[in-house]
């Protein structure tokens, strides 16, 4: 006698889907499988959205300064005003944080500010990501809205800025030392390196704010105090043993001194601080999406 429906002995059936013009198999993948696709999964979901990723970040961009006369120009203002004042506060410094005579009145100032380029591109992402979501609220609830994505274009449009920031850094080191270390031609490395790390911090904020405000008010209080447990107006090799090490539990001291010795130092960072960082910057991306992951289905309902 034939049996009617599907065999419940046959647990690994395959199911054939079509997503976005592509043929998708699920089923039993298999732990490794499964663990490839998720390693996958963000990549492939930003190449499909790519052009709601531009328009998204083309508006957010233009709505920056929107109303103003000047537009761009301020993004290239502020930080001009804030390395004049910095050379005015800081030029006098005959020796650097790390013990170094400064070669010039221009050192500590640049030392300086190029510590508060990397605090500042953590700042913005850490002010704003607990309320990501509720910023784009109609669309995630309303629509088929890819709300993993607002990480990634969040952290595009906080680059902007950071980027002129780093290409003024640049170009100050060149004009007060009138020199620029190869070592500059990593920066991009760096940058990316970064970004990873503040994609994956944004989809962890921005999934638990999405739960709970609290997480706002905390992201408010703690990051000014991060800034003064952050070296960037000192350096953590003047600081003892075993302190000089616990620093670095401050995820953002790494950031800061590859920076520096990029840019400002002309060398290449240790290779200790190089892995810790790297290492840092990948698990946080994957854990931050493997968390927004894990609370999608439950972050359109408290919205």
């Amino acid at each position: 006698m034939n049996k009617i429906g599907p065999d419940p002995d046959y647990h690994d059936a395959l199911l054939l889907h079509d997503v976005d013009g592509v043929s998708v198999i699920d089923g039993n993948l298999g732990t490794w499988a499964a663990f490839v696709r998720f390693l996958r999964a963000p990549f492939l979901s930003a190449y499909r959205h790519r052009d709601l990723i531009w328009v998204i970040l083309k508006r957010e961009l233009d709505e920056r300064f929107k109303g103003s006369q000047a537009g761009w120009v301020w993004a290239l203002t502020a930080p001009l005003i804030s390395l004049a004042i910095y050379t005015l506060a800081f030029g006098g410094s005959a020796v650097l944080p790390n013990k170094t005579a400064a070669k010039s009145a221009y050192d500590y100032s640049l030392f300086v500010f190029g510590g508060l380029i990397a605090f500042n591109f953590f700042a913005e992402m850490a002010y704003r990501a607990p309320s990501l979501l509720q910023e784009y609220a109609h669309f995630i609830k309303q629509t088929l809205f890819p709300a993993e994505m607002l990480a990634v274009i969040s952290t595009l449009r906080a680059s902007a800025y950071a980027g002129i920031g780093v290409a003024l850094m640049l170009a100050s080191q060149l004009a007060f030392t009138h020199t620029l270390s190869w070592t500059v031609l990593l920066v991009p490395l760096w940058a990316l390196c970064f970004m990873a790390f503040l994609v994956g911090l944004t989809w962890f904020l921005s999934a638990l704010g999405a739960f709970t405000r609290d997480v706002s008010y905390l992201m408010m209080t703690v990051s000014p105090l991060l800034l003064f447990a952050t070296p960037v107006f000192f350096s953590n090799e003047v600081l003892p043993y075993p302190i000089s090490i616990l620093i670095y539990a401050n995820v953002l001291t790494g950031f800061v001194e590859i920076v520096r010795d990029l840019v400002f130092f002309g060398r290449l960072p240790g290779l200790g601080v190089s892995a810790w960082t790297f290492f840092v910057s990948v698990t946080m991306f994957w854990f931050g999406y493997w968390f927004f992951s894990r609370n999608r289905a439950g972050i359109a309902d408290v919205l």
